[in-house]
């Protein structure tokens, strides 16, 4: 069926076929997980509405795309550029350790996989992909002006033709290239100041990645902390968003994990896909209820056999239903799956 006569069910079907990647487009844009649903949705209504004058003249998938960045570059006209903790403070030596929240439009936010990697058959792709929704690229993203931001996301991530995005834009080739070129500079920069920059782009988890991610587990839920110092690279840092607090090395991460994060011991982790990273949805327990309740989503970062960041975002009644976990198990299912 042609698109001029498509009926309101086609369009529709055709339009949600193209919502997993515009999250993922939006996300790299905004860096919030709610706020790129958000914008997804409108650019979805804002489609539906004006397909009538949809001439034809692109593919239907690059008329969304320059919907979506309309919407985006109208949502980041406020300049918040959402950041990790160490992004914005020194680390807190132990002794010093206190939880002062910032505001959630602060945070970089967590996304699941599976709402922002639509499925692709060539694994290089699918590896683009999943790096560049990680949370160290990110982060580096949030620096870039917000033109420029979408122009290293559809020129390096999407792979798309310079030309093509300079019709998106409304620009020339020319001012497309020199906005590329000035992207890969900050980025650059950014990396070389990052040690977390290099681990978010370690290579796809393996067997011996996967024995680490088992140990990491044992150490976690038996509150090991010898263990859990063997698993943490010496530079490994901790952040618990919404709090500003960030620490770095093993000896302050365990000393946290035992006197302030103390009621974390005997927690039960359930393994989710996260910004293209291993993680962790953490219950601990519950006095009230013999059960557990929702306490973090835990994103690792791994370089070199070690866990080089330890990333909890604690806003529990946000990030679970959103990789669709319960907020509270029972006694019974403590040990299920």
């Amino acid at each position: 069926m042609s698109d001029g006569t498509a009926t309101v069910e086609d369009l529709d079907v055709r339009l949600e076929k193209h919502r997993v990647e515009l999250t993922g487009y939006c996300y790299r844009m905004l860096g919030s997980s709610f706020e790129a649903e958000d914008a997804v949705q409108d650019t979805l209504v804002r489609a539906w509405r004006s397909y009538d004058r949809f001439e034809g003249r692109s593919s239907l998938r690059s008329w969304l795309y320059r919907i979506a960045t309309n919407v985006c570059l109208d949502m980041l006209t406020a300049g918040n550029k959402r950041a990790r903790p160490m992004d914005l403070t020194d680390p807190t030596p132990l002794a010093q350790a206190a939880l002062h929240p910032r505001p959630d439009h602060t945070w970089l936010e967590p996304m699941p996989d599976a709402r922002v990697l639509p499925t692709v058959a060539d694994p290089a792709e699918a590896a683009v992909a999943k790096e560049s929704v990680r949370l160290a690229f990110m982060a580096a993203l949030q620096q870039l002006p917000p033109k420029q931001r979408a122009v290293l996301i559809l020129r390096e991530v999407l792979a798309w033709r310079a030309s093509e995005v300079a019709e998106l834009l409304g620009t020339t080739v020319a001012s497309v290239n020199s906005a590329l070129q000035r992207a890969r500079a900050t980025l650059g920069e950014s990396e070389n100041r990052s040690a977390a920059a290099r681990a978010a782009t370690s290579d796809p988890l393996d067997a011996e990645q996967q024995k680490l991610l088992e140990r990491y587990v044992a150490a976690f839920e038996g509150y090991d902390m010898t263990a859990l110092t063997a698993l943490l690279h010496e530079d490994a840092v901790m952040t618990m968003p919404p709090f500003d607090l960030w620490l770095a090395g093993a000896d302050d991460i365990t000393g946290f994990m035992t006197t302030l994060g103390a009621p974390c011991a005997h927690s039960h982790l359930v393994p989710v896909a996260v910004n293209g990273l291993p993680g962790f949805a953490q219950y601990k327990p519950d006095p009230a209820t013999g059960g557990r309740t929702a306490w973090a989503v835990q994103v690792l970062e791994i370089s070199e056999g070690r866990i080089t960041g330890f990333h909890c975002f604690l806003d529990t009644e946000r990030w679970f239903p959103l990789f669709g976990l319960p907020l509270h198990l029972e006694a019974e299912a403590d040990q299920g799956e």
